[in-house]
């Protein structure tokens, strides 16, 4: 997986949700707590989702081929779009129906003390897995805040591992807080309430998710410093009179195309244009790595305004 992939921080992340959802599978067998069991399933979707990731990147470096000739980089897009899907349907459904079920049905935990200790360790592993993925997204997020990072960025991996760590710690607040309360009163409608709050938050986080992913999914374009970088490489050069227009796509978390009609003098030969093209196309991959599809159409450009062209007829007429 690339570096913008972090997958560094999601092996962190699946080693941590893999032992805590055991531990707490073994906590609500034998306290019977349900905010015990919603977290449970929270932490075995995660490890689920962190192994979607992982062979979304492995399937990701495919080779192109004839069927997907611009390769598989959005695929991981689509692996990501399911990690939504399973937390919605996995983790958050089930924990609110399990809290409801546990407000109808309240009964006193048993061996109190165990879930408030799972809880406890999960609390400081979890936060060992944020830290580790903070410390890998914080090269990627730049100056920008954590939100504009989950709203901007491209690789759909380090966003998600972040929401999924930042959504277990809140969780295993509100479970402890479910359980605490609970074995102070007696009253196991508490752990109900805190259950269906786990679920709740589940839902809202995979809705987050599922949102950003889908617009990458859809297809968006390069940001405005890329496309000025772009704009101003093609530019850099008294042969190029103009961009009539441009247009960028990715195709994958650390690459997009670039498509665009550029204005050159009418006398120019075909040998002349070729090399003009060639440098251009040079330039633009060294100012910005990730644009390694580039198609410059060079074409002739006559201002619509104008009352009389004065170029040959056999010109193509090009317009903004």
């Amino acid at each position: 997986m690339s570096a913008s992939g972090g997958g560094k921080a999601i092996v962190a992340a699946f080693l941590a949700n893999l032992g805590i959802a055991i531990t707490k599978f073994v906590a609500w067998f034998f306290s019977g707590s349900s905010s015990m069991l919603a977290e449970g399933v929270h932490s075995l979707a995660d490890s689920g989702n962190q192994l979607l990731l992982l062979l979304g990147g492995k399937r990701a470096k495919q080779r192109a081929d004839k069927e997907h000739p611009f390769g598989y980089g959005r695929v991981r897009y689509v692996y990501a779009f399911v990690v939504a899907i399973v937390l919605f349907s996995i983790g958050g459904v089930f924990s609110v129906y399990e809290g409801i079920s546990k407000i109808q049905n309240p009964h006193p935990l048993e061996v109190w003390w165990l879930p408030l200790l799972v809880l406890g360790i999960a609390i400081v592993l979890e936060g060992f897995s944020l830290r580790t993925a903070i410390v890998e997204s914080r090269p990627h997020k730049g100056d920008g805040s954590w939100i504009s990072f989950i709203r901007r960025s491209k690789a759909p991996e380090l966003p998600v591992v972040l929401l999924e760590d930042l959504a277990a710690i809140t969780g295993l607040l509100l479970a402890f807080f479910g359980v605490g309360l609970t074995v102070l009163t007696g009253d196991g409608l508490f752990d109900g309430i805190a259950t269906i709050c786990i679920g709740v938050l589940l839902i809202g986080v995979a809705v987050i998710i599922g949102v950003e992913v889908k617009s990458l999914l859809v297809g968006e374009g390069a940001n405005e410093d890329d496309v000025a970088r772009i704009e101003a490489a093609i530019l850099d050069s008294s042969d190029i009179e103009r961009i009539i227009h441009m247009k960028t796509l990715y195709l994958g978390p650390d690459e997009f195309m670039v498509g665009a009609k550029i204005a050159l003098a009418a006398e120019r030969t075909m040998n002349e244009v070729s090399v003009i093209v060639n440098l251009a196309e040079r330039r633009v991959r060294e100012a910005v790595p990730a644009a390694r599809v580039i198609y410059l159409e060079p074409d002739v450009y006559l201002d619509p305004n104008a009352k009389t062209p004065t170029t040959s007829s056999i010109v193509t007429l090009s317009y903004d």
